[in-house]
């Protein structure tokens, strides 16, 4: 069967709108916009409609193009700057914050804690293995684990809680009013969290394993001294884990 040429009307109806109705359209539309900008001058200016010469309405509505133009590129601007913010505070491999962000929201911790007196704490966690991976899998399959260990990290902390990546097989997490009791058992089950996971890697399962340390905010202490006593906290943990393993 031949099919013949579409007749342009109908197709136009089909459509929709008929291409003359879509002109007629866009130039009430845009009769429209310069009436709304010409009532905005008079409103604004209080400059009576009766006294718009066409010089004076073309100059007005030329600076109000120009404004509208200008508040375009700053909505875009701040766009922009919002953007690099979060691209500078958070990791570049996984949806949490760096180093250097975690750090300082772990000083606004610390500071409401001893402020308002509550507990706060930091736990640390260090990946098992992770070397073992890169070496027999690539560090594609590495940095996947990594990014599904953040991951899975987020998905198990209250909101008020945040994850950062402190290192390249380490992360951090800020629980805020839990002791050090509380921090504890919330690390253990993270890890638990971890180790129960399902991470498949090209068809083939890796196990996964966290070790961890916390540790509960003391008043007067500075970042630097609660992080490396959290950092402490993990490898004594470690060891201890190791110990109670065997050979």
């Amino acid at each position: 069967m031949v099919i013949g040429p579409i007749n342009t009307s109908l197709a136009g109806a089909v459509g929709g709108v008929k291409p003359a109705t879509r002109k007629t359209r866009a130039g009430k539309q845009a009769k429209a916009t310069q009436t709304r900008r010409t009532n905005d001058v008079t409103s604004i200016m209080d400059i009576p409609e009766g006294e718009l010469t066409p010089k004076v309405r073309a100059a007005i509505m030329s600076l109000m193009a120009e404004v509208e133009r200008l508040r375009a590129e700053v909505k875009q601007s701040q766009s922009r700057v919002e953007r690099l913010e979060l691209l500078a505070d958070q990791d570049p491999l996984a949806p949490i914050a760096n180093r250097r962000a975690f750090v300082r929201e772990m000083s606004r911790f610390m500071a409401f804690s001893q402020r308002y007196g509550t507990a706060s704490s930091v736990l640390y966690f260090d990946v098992d293995g992770l070397k073992a991976v890169n070496d027999t899998h690539g560090h594609s399959a590495g940095d996947a684990l990594l990014l599904f260990i953040a991951n899975l990290l987020l998905e198990n902390i209250r909101e008020s809680d945040i994850v950062g990546r402190l290192g390249g097989d380490e992360f951090g997490v800020l629980l805020a009013q839990a002791d050090k009791m509380g921090a504890n058992e919330k690390a253990a089950s993270l890890a638990q969290a971890v180790a129960d996971a399902q991470f498949i890697w090209q068809g083939t399962r890796l196990p996964l394993s966290v070790s961890y340390g916390a540790y509960s905010f003391k008043p007067g202490e500075d970042v630097t001294t609660a992080l490396a006593n959290a950092d402490k906290a993990m490898y004594d943990n470690k060891r201890q884990t190791k110990t109670a393993a065997g050979p």
